[in-house]
């Protein structure tokens, strides 16, 4: 069973860089046909697929959010990251990581997902 946990900074203030980690379990990331996204939820707003990194360490990016968005992976502790950099109130939202089953094209493994607050 494959497990997926955030962990997020809390509270961030505007300008700051917003650092999130989803450590992965039960499955390596490096994993062929597989890729691991961020999306993201702002306050009654709907899901914003943000960004993933390939089982090859390739990345996408929205195309919207390109410019001040960063994945990274660590290999050895199983984990991927996104880096926000230049955050902004409108950043607020519940960030979550997934699988992406690039066989079937469907998220197929979610965390629980980390709340952000971007506020002075």
């Amino acid at each position: 069973q494959v497990q997926l946990q955030e962990s997020g900074p809390g509270p961030v203030k505007p300008s700051q860089t917003l650092f999130v980690t989803c450590t992965v379990s039960g499955g390596s990331i490096t994993t062929t046909y597989y890729g691991w996204s961020w999306i993201r939820q702002p306050p009654g707003k709907g899901l914003e697929w943000m960004g993933g990194i390939h089982y090859d360490g390739s990345t996408d990016y929205s195309p919207s959010l390109k410019s001040h968005a960063s994945i990274s992976r660590d290999t050895s502790k199983n984990q991927f990251s996104l880096q926000l950099s230049s955050v902004t109130p409108e950043d607020t939202a519940k960030y979550y990581c997934a699988r992406w089953n690039i066989a079937t094209d469907i998220w197929d493994y979610w965390g629980q997902g980390t709340q952000v607050v971007v506020s002075a």
